[in-house]
Formats: C-alpha cells, sequence, structure tokens
C-alpha cells in the first residue's frame, strides 16, 4: 500500500511540475535568453525553495498563510513586486542577452540562484499547495506524519530538479542556435523583462486557489 501510495504521488507531482506556471516559465526564458547555466542556477534556486516550503508545510506554518488573508496578501505582494523588479531590470540591463560560450562567472551564477530561490519563497500559493498536496499521500496523523510530509516533499523538490533541469538544457539549446540572429538580443531582452512583469502582474491579481 505504501509503495502504491508513493506511485500515485509521483506521477501527481510530475503532472503539477510539468504544467505552466511561473516557474518553469521562468526557468525556460532565463535559459532561451541568458544560456543553460544561467537557467541551471535558476532552476536549482527554485527547486531548493521548495525544501523551506516542505519545512514549513510540516511544522505549521504554512497554515497562517491558508487562513490568514492578511499574511497570504502580505507575501503575494512582495513576490509579485520583486517579479516585476526583476522585469524592469532585464529591460534596463546593459548586459549582453543573447547567450554566450564562454562560462558564466560563479558569483553570476549564484545571483540567479537566489533569484531563482526568492521567487519560489514569495509565491504564497506554493506554501498554501504544499500544506493541501502533502498530507493527501501522507497518511493518518500519527507520530510518524512529520517525517512522511519530509519525505514527499523531498521527493517533489528531487522531481522538481530532474524536470526544471531538463527544460534549463533544452531552453539552453534553443538559445544559443535562436541567437545567431544578431537581432535576437535584443527581443530577447524585451521578453525577457515582459515576461517576468507579466508574471509579477498575474500574481498580484491572482486570488488565493
Amino acid at each position: 500500500m505504501l509503495d502504491a501510495n508513493i506511485a500515485l504521488f509521483v506521477a501527481a507531482s510530475l503532472a503539477v511540475i510539468v504544467a505552466p506556471g511561473p516557474d518553469n516559465v521562468y526557468v525556460l526564458t532565463r535559459g532561451v535568453a541568458q544560456g543553460r547555466e544561467v537557467a541551471l542556477a535558476s532552476a536549482w534556486g527554485m527547486c531548493s525553495g521548495l525544501l523551506f516550503h516542505t519545512t514549513f508545510a510540516a511544522i505549521g506554518l504554512s497554515a497562517i498563510l491558508a487562513r490568514s488573508a492578511a499574511a497570504f496578501s502580505l507575501v503575494k505582494y512582495a513576490g509579485a513586486a520583486y517579479l516585476v523588479y526583476l522585469g524592469v531590470g532585464a529591460l534596463l540591463s546593459k548586459e549582453e542577452f543573447a547567450p554566450s560560450a564562454e562560462e558564466a562567472p560563479t558569483a553570476r551564477l549564484w545571483s540567479f540562484f537566489f533569484r531563482g530561490m526568492t521567487m519560489n519563497l514569495l509565491n504564497p500559493k506554493v506554501a498554501v499547495f504544499f500544506l493541501a498536496f502533502l498530507p493527501q499521500f501522507a497518511g493518518p496523523a500519527t507520530g510518524g506524519a512529520t517525517l512522511r510530509l519530509v519525505t514527499l516533499g523531498l521527493i517533489f523538490a528531487l522531481l522538481s530538479v530532474v524536470v526544471f533541469s531538463a527544460i534549463a538544457l533544452f531552453s539552453g539549446i534553443l538559445g544559443e542556435r535562436l541567437s545567431r540572429n544578431p537581432r535576437f538580443a535584443n527581443a530577447l531582452q524585451l521578453s525577457t523583462g515582459c515576461v517576468l512583469v507579466g508574471l509579477g502582474v498575474r500574481l498580484a491579481l491572482s486570488g488565493r486557489q
């Protein structure tokens, strides 16, 4: 029964992860615009944020966001503002947006890692989703429920790493091919900024469901 429950959880998780959403759209955009290294750093940053959400769900902090409209709105608008900030920064950036064959500096990759993690942490829907999704597969609320929640959260994060890494690699290859057009960099800069601003506006206008 436990193995069947895990198999069902993995199948459900993959369906959720693959479905288009702000996180995988962001990774795809970064890969096309700035290459697979930046996309991988962004993806792994977002997946690391899932570890925090797992912890929040296990100790009950996510319940605060689920029950408090004020707390939910506070985190939601902070996340929306951060996305808009990244989008405006992309639009005004002087850096080259076409993927480069040169290896990206480690400090720059860490910057994108933390951006991805911050984006994920400031999305209250992820916290509420974990609170609603994980307990369905954790079994009865007995003494081992917390451990099972953490285990399921780690499985979800690992699956996310695999899927998001694949998206990052694919988008990086796509970006390298498209960048052969010398005018493509400007289009990438504009599209990246607009996508980020759009994601921020979408988050700000979204409800709690």
